[in-house]
């Protein structure tokens, strides 16, 4: 595996670990600053956007689980590519239940001052 490889990865769960934690400013520091984020229905999602709904979703006090499997990494250059399987499973404090979505995603990386960050995110989650 490339050192490319193993920090794209590292991203990811970088990544996971910080939204489990509530941690919304690692997470941001994950992306750029045009990351654009594309889910089935909905219109695409800017940084500014994805902030928005996690300050929202912590202020419900909505608890996130996540687990990435990586399937393929591939570098070119500055930009590289990566899909996944991924499931979401978000809990609201005082309820009961909880809604989980899993699917494939595919995500695209660009590499700025030497660090990999997300640029672009497709994902095909569905409730499950």
């Amino acid at each position: 595996m490339s050192q490319d490889e193993l920090a794209i990865r590292s991203v990811v769960t970088s990544w996971m670990d910080a939204t489990m934690r509530g941690d919304i400013e690692s997470v941001l520091g994950l992306m750029t600053d045009d990351a654009l984020f594309l889910v089935p229905g909905k219109p695409p999602m800017t940084k500014a956007g994805f902030e928005a709904a996690s300050r929202s979703q912590a202020a419900a006090k909505v608890r996130i689980v996540a687990q990435s499997e990586v399937q393929e990494v591939r570098v070119e250059g500055a930009m590289a590519y990566m899909w996944s399987n991924l499931t979401v499973t978000m809990t609201r404090e005082g309820k009961s239940g909880s809604n989980t979505r899993t699917g494939q995603t595919l995500t695209v990386f660009r590499r700025v001052d030497g660090r990999w960050l997300l640029c672009r995110d497709a994902n095909l989650l569905v409730e499950g």
